[in-house]
Parts: C-alpha cells; structure tokens; sequence
C-alpha cells in the first residue's frame, strides 16, 4: 500500500492556462485580447515583458530577471505566472534552469487583433502593425514538465521518469519525487531499467517539497502512480498543473523468485510505456484543461487489472 494525494481543485482555471499558446491559430477571441490586456495592467509587468523582448528567443533564467528587475523571487514567479498564462511569455527548461522568454506569437496576434478592423477592414492603408515584431523563434516551442509521484520514490515513479524522458522527444521534461523518500531507488527496478537502455544516471529518490519552492520548475502535469491512495494531501504545485492518478502496485510488494519479480517488472515497465505513450500523443492544442484531465483519468485503468496486484 502507499500513501498518495487527494486532488483540491477547487477555484482553480477550468481552462489549461499553461497550454495556451498552443491555442493561438486564426483570429484571438475577444475575450483572450482581454486577458493579456489585465495581465499587462500592471508596471512591473509591463516592465517584465519589454525586458525579454528585448532578450530574444534567448530568453533570462528567473534569477536574471529578479536582478533586472529588482523584484523578489516570489513577486516575480507571481508575474510571470500570470504572463504565461495570458500567452504573452514561455518558459522552457535548459539544463538546470527555467528560461523565460517573450512569447512573440502572442503578442503578434494580439496586434493582429486590434488592427484587423483599421481603415474600414483596410489593414493595408495603414500597415500591418503586427509584422513591426520578429518571427518567432520555432526553437522556443514550450514542452510540458511532467511530476510523478509515489511515497518512497524509488520505483514507479522513478521507471517513469525514465521512460517519459527516453520517449518524451524533448516535448516533455519528466521528474519524480516522492512524500516519504527512500535513500535510494529500488535496485531490481535500476537494473532492470539499464538492461532496457535508459539512462538511469540521474535518477535518485527525492522528497516532493522540492518542487514547491519559488525556483522550482512549474509543473504542468502532476500524477500519482500509488496503488491505493490513503488521502494523503500533495503539496501545492500550482494552479496551472493538471493531476491525475494512475494506481500501479508496488514493486517492493512482489514476491516470488527472481524469474518471476522480473516479470512482474516487465509488467510494470510495459503498462507504463504504454500509458506514457498515450498521454505524449494527445491532441493539447484541442483540449482545454478539463477535457485533458479526463482523458488523463481515463488512462488509470488502462491495463490496470492485468498488472500484478491489479483489482
């Protein structure tokens, strides 16, 4: 059995705030025109996204902006969250730090927006006001950070991992974490996972508060890999985070000889490939943040009962 967590989504956007740049095709809406206008009221705002224009597709690591800017951590992750979601910025993972960038595509279209109607639905006569801004940068497309979790973290969280970062094609930036973190991970499940070919250099047991802090990497996807959860609360991961559980039994539960614990990891490594590989073919740009979340729950059944433990 494991401790897991029991999801509060209560007030949280029922759209995937952090999936909407990739929304942005045709004309904007009104009523997005009017979200990145509320998330530029503001100076420090205003300030934040000319500084990164003037970055580049290059782009500044929180810390460089702080400086810039002279704002702390927590002031700043505040602002830059409400820019991502109104599709104005991006962020993307680079080595060690989260890399915050214009998102010119958003701001294109929103110009495009107020000027489509100038000079009687005659753009022409007065410019196209939205090519005064660079060609976006195709480098800087966002992937998605995906957390997985269970107690100890060290073993289905940590095989996920594995795989989501072999397979993700640079789409997704996996991590896992735990509530109640072994020292190291699960040796049967290390060695099993070196035999299949997956880097398993950076892998280590580690406790879910460090993805809590002002510096820690947003999350996009948060799921919980528990086979029955005890209602154990998860920390908060933010409000942009879409969760889910996909209840897997746990390796240190198998029995039998080594023959047989083998497979039974077989089993577990190839439900959760399957499952991963589901989850990074999903259409984003067509789902919003509840139809997403459904099609993640969906999921937690998906070769759940032929798994060992399985009910």
């Amino acid at each position: 059995s494991c401790d897991a967590c029991q999801w509060h989504d209560a007030g949280r956007s029922p759209g995937l705030a952090s999936l909407k740049y990739f929304c942005y095709s045709g004309n904007m809406e009104s009523t997005d025109a009017a979200t990145a206008f509320a998330a530029l009221s503001q100076e420090t705002r205003i300030d934040l996204l000319r500084l990164l224009i003037a970055q580049g597709s290059n782009g500044l690591p929180a810390g460089d902006i702080a400086h810039h800017l002279g704002v702390p951590p927590s002031t700043l992750s505040f602002h830059l969250t409400a820019l991502e979601r109104a599709g104005l910025t991006q962020s993307t993972r680079q080595g060690r730090h989260i890399i915050h960038a214009a998102r010119i595509m958003g701001l294109r279209r929103l110009l495009e927006f107020l000027t489509e109607t100038c000079c009687g639905g005659r753009p022409e006569l007065c410019g196209d006001l939205a090519r005064l801004l660079p060609e976006e940068n195709p480098g800087m497309t966002p992937a998605f950070n995906v957390l997985f979790l269970c107690t100890h973290n060290a073993a289905r969280s940590i095989m996920a991992e594995a795989i989501l970062n072999k397979t993700g094609g640079g789409r997704f930036h996996a991590y896992s974490a735990g509530s109640e973190p072994h020292a190291q991970p699960n040796p049967e499940v290390m060695a099993k996972l070196d035999a299949l070919g997956h880097d398993t250099r950076a892998l280590h047991s580690k406790s879910w508060h460090g993805f809590t802090g002002p510096d820690a990497p947003r999350m996009d996807f948060v799921i919980t890999l528990c086979d029955t959860p005890r209602g154990q609360t998860c920390p908060d991961f933010g409000d942009l985070a879409v969760t889910a559980a996909w209840p897997l039994p746990d390796p240190a539960q198998f029995t039998g000889s080594d023959v047989e614990r083998a497979s039974m990891l077989n089993m577990l490594h190839a439900s959760l490939w399957r499952r991963i590989g589901i989850f990074t073919a999903l259409p984003f740009a067509a789902l919003d943040r509840m139809a997403m979340k459904a099609r993640l729950d969906e999921l937690a059944g998906d070769g759940h009962a032929a798994m060992p433990g399985g009910r």
